[in-house]
């Protein structure tokens, strides 16, 4: 990963996150979060919100149980 680009904050349907640089399109079933800056900011807003690593779906089917 280059320092001295834009990211944004990508998140998928799993509720997974990774760092994309922003002048690229979004690839296939992901989606943007809202969030951009540099590497280290949009790293540091993927550690406030991604608290559980867990993919959706295995949450969800955990607390059925």
């Amino acid at each position: 990963m280059r320092d001295d680009i834009e990211y944004q904050v990508l998140l998928n349907d799993e509720e997974q996150y990774s760092l994309w640089p922003a002048t690229h399109e979004v690839p296939a079933g992901w989606r943007p979060d809202g969030f951009r800056g540099t590497k280290e900011e949009c790293s540091a807003h993927v550690d406030e919100v991604w608290t559980d690593m867990r993919p959706r779906s295995l949450r969800e089917r955990m607390a059925a149980e």
